[in-house]
């Protein structure tokens, strides 16, 4: 998503196909893992391709749909972002800086796009996919999730369904009078780091 006309392609591709967007869910996502403290483990280039990815290719693929959208008369746009955009924690600063700007992307287009638009974010904290033990090893990985049974408020890691439950949402008739709202889908961690305004 990172490249302009690839997102311009899957959209009309889409349309050509099926005669309608009704819904975009930003899914796609980068990151560099780096030490907060260590500011030599980021350079410019890795900030530059993590708000590509996370940033730009969100409002490339949001400004290709919107015209679809808009001549249905309503659409639906989910981003997701990241418990990392809220709290500052996180793989890297920049990720973290990323979904921040990600968030407040939200609130601008959820303004921008109404009436016939709703421009909506989901937050998750971590989630126990082949992602984190593919990267850290299988052994990790369970001590990552224990961890997240142990000190979230729901005593739980999250789970791939529980993202897709709040997108399918926000997707939803059922959301029809929600936009410009950050869901924050993470068992309760954010409560362990305040205070939380930029929401």
């Amino acid at each position: 998503v990172g490249e302009d006309a690839d997102c311009r392609r899957i959209v009309d591709e889409t349309v050509k196909k099926w005669g309608r967007v009704d819904v975009l869910v930003n899914n796609a996502g980068g990151t560099k893992f780096a030490n907060h403290a260590e500011l030599d483990e980021l350079n410019a280039e890795d900030f530059l391709w993590i708000y590509k990815v996370n940033v730009v290719g969100a409002y490339q693929m949001i400004r290709a749909c919107a015209p679809h959208m808009k001549q249905a008369g309503k659409g639906s746009v989910v981003n997701v972002s990241s418990i990392a955009g809220v709290t500052g924690i996180g793989s890297s600063v920049a990720y973290a800086a990323s979904k921040g700007a990600l968030n407040t992307m939200t609130l601008s287009l959820a303004r921008s796009l109404a009436p016939k638009i709703r421009v909506n974010a989901v937050c998750p904290g971590f989630i126990g996919t082949r992602w984190f033990s593919d990267r850290f090893g299988q052994q990790t990985f369970e001590g990552i999730k224990r961890q997240q049974e142990e000190s979230t408020p729901l005593a739980r890691a999250g789970t791939p369904e529980d993202i897709a439950t709040a997108v399918v949402f926000f997707c939803g008739e059922g959301s029809d009078h929600i936009t410009g709202e950050t869901l924050i889908t993470d068992a309760g961690m954010h409560l362990g780091f305040a205070p939380l305004t930029a929401r």
